[in-house]
């Protein structure tokens, strides 16, 4: 029995929408045909179709074959790459509590005399 595929929010497939309508300008600004792409990418025309149109169900790894194919594959690095929720969090985990800050307790040294702690000075 198939399972169900997740569920994709509205404002999720706009950005895949426009991601697909970003790829098919590149191609389109590269004089490109969608067999040559295709072809190039390894995948076939219904799927290069569809990713150009921001169908949920293409993968990543369509996506990143029709990008080296447009010779856009180092434009993945981008994806996720400045996290600053990420990092705030670990920056707040990182911190000390305030009961780790308090001093140490010193411990009392002898006062200044003879050598045997004494105290007295002959």
């Amino acid at each position: 029995m198939p399972h169900k595929p997740p569920t994709v929010f509205p404002q999720e497939l706009k950005l895949l929408s426009l991601l697909g309508e970003r790829l098919k300008l590149a191609r389109m600004r590269r004089k490109l045909s969608n067999p040559v792409v295709a072809q190039r990418a390894g995948i076939s025309r219904t799927s290069l179709y569809k990713l150009e149109a921001g169908d949920p169900g293409a993968t990543l790894g369509t996506y990143l074959r029709v990008m080296a194919a447009l010779g856009l594959e180092a434009d993945i690095n981008a994806l996720a790459a400045d996290d600053k929720v990420g990092r705030k969090l670990q920056d707040l985990a990182l911190e000390a509590p305030a009961s780790a800050t308090r001093r140490r307790r010193t411990v009392p040294q002898a006062p200044a005399g003879r050598a045997d702690g004494s105290g007295t000075a002959s």
